[in-house]
């Protein structure tokens, strides 16, 4: 409702809603105990409401995978309507928002941020925050979808490289080594604090770090945040240090990701998935 209430003030902002209901319709339906539309909105005037003003969310949530967790919309929104630039604002925001909302519920803990250069304060900033999903098997889902819809290549290719089981493919090495004058910094949302990296974005990434827990790889906030500044930093990709793969052995990945999906859907009962991912409505 939040969201909503923002999209009413911020304009070029109501895909993200759009896109925040599939997401929550979606991981509502494979949720160890399942909830509705219905059931989530229990208003039958806000029902009514959003059926008429986004119906697309409650025509596709059975039938086609969110690319991306649901509080990467709530990023988005926050970051359009304070402008990328204020960074300390948008922590502010987005850490007032999870003060109001239930612990843990779809609720990102960590935000990430990147620029081309970590002298260069006014480059512009580029965001991710760590996967909103809750249990292993929601996380694999949306990890997975955005591996092949939502990421930059060289991301989604070193995380396809220990997708789905933690463990380095011997077949496909899509790890990337970024530039070491980049900024990809992490910090805590519940504690406001600095975060390091832990040791799987280290070997995703290259990032310098002591820390050695490896979290589920993609789970973090730096695949987002890296990703956004390597779609849009022409020289950082340039300059970006990639593993050769050939073009047959990254098929392979993704067709073993996609297959990985499918079992994992295919568990949890979810049999309607017709392989397309979600396209919010735009303005």
């Amino acid at each position: 409702m939040k969201m909503d209430d923002w999209s009413n003030m911020t304009p070029g902002s109501q895909h993200l809603v759009d896109e925040i209901l599939h997401s929550i319709f979606f991981l509502g339906k494979i949720n160890s105990i399942p909830f509705s539309p219905e059931a989530i909105f229990s208003d039958d005037d806000i029902l009514k409401a959003l059926k008429e003003n986004y119906p697309r969310p409650f025509e596709f949530y059975l039938t086609e995978l969110p690319r991306r967790s649901p509080f990467s919309c709530v990023l988005d929104m926050i970051v359009l309507r304070e402008n990328p630039e204020n960074e300390e604002q948008i922590k502010q925001s987005l850490q007032e928002l999870i003060r109001d909302l239930a612990p843990n519920i779809l609720v990102s803990s960590i935000i990430c941020i990147s620029q081309k250069s970590n002298t260069d304060q006014n480059s512009k900033r580029y965001y991710g925050v760590s996967m909103s999903t809750n249990g292993p098997n929601p996380r694999t889902i949306v990890i997975g979808a955005s591996c092949l819809s939502k990421w930059d290549e060289y991301v989604s290719g070193a995380v396809m490289t220990y997708y789905p089981k933690k463990v380095k493919k011997d077949y496909f090495d899509a790890t990337i080594e970024v530039p070491g004058n980049i900024r990809c910094e992490s910090f805590s949302l519940s504690r406001d604090e600095q975060m390091s990296p832990c040791g799987s974005c280290h070997n995703l990434f290259g990032l310098n770090t002591e820390e050695t827990k490896e979290w589920d790889y993609g789970n973090c906030a730096e695949p987002e945040s890296l990703s956004n500044l390597l779609k849009n930093e022409e020289e950082v990709k340039n300059t970006t240090h990639v593993h050769e793969y050939s073009a047959e052995n990254r098929q392979r990945a993704e067709e073993e990701v996609r297959e990985a999906l499918q079992a994992v859907l295919r568990m949890i009962h979810f049999n309607t998935w017709t392989g397309e991912f979600y396209n919010p409505e735009s303005e």
